[in-house]
């Protein structure tokens, strides 16, 4: 993977890149991942944003990891927010457990997740 960064386009304003190219023997497609614990379904921490993105991110890495991946091959991640004014925590959390890996990204606020969690994170990972 190959990091792209122009100074012709706005500079990344957080940890994500501009772009990130791809030259792939294997692409994983992770599905969207919510605030569930693997071992009991149950939702984890219901209404403390923090404590949802904390289990979301290790159930993403979870599977990343199954895939044959390490945290540094995924390429994009998309961020959902049931709103918008927990950004800046769910940066803060989504930045270290990528160790400062900065996969290209997009958030977005949505209407509503499902269970009514407050976040879910998709990725695509490439090796």
């Amino acid at each position: 993977m190959t990091t792209i960064s122009t100074p012709q386009a706005p500079a990344a304003i957080g940890p994500y890149s501009q772009a990130i190219q791809v030259t792939a023997q294997k692409l994983t497609f992770v599905s969207g991942q919510i605030p569930l614990d693997p071992a009991s379904g149950t939702l984890v921490g219901e209404g403390d944003v923090a404590a949802q993105t904390r289990q979301v991110m290790a159930n993403l890495l979870a599977i990343v990891s199954a895939a044959g991946h390490a945290p540094s091959d995924i390429a994009k991640c998309t961020i959902y927010l049931k709103n918008l004014a927990d950004f800046q925590v769910v940066n803060g959390i989504y930045a270290e457990a990528l160790g400062g890996h900065h996969p290209a990204r997009a958030t977005v606020e949505v209407a509503r997740l499902p269970r009514d969690v407050l976040v879910e994170i998709d990725a695509i990972c490439a090796s």
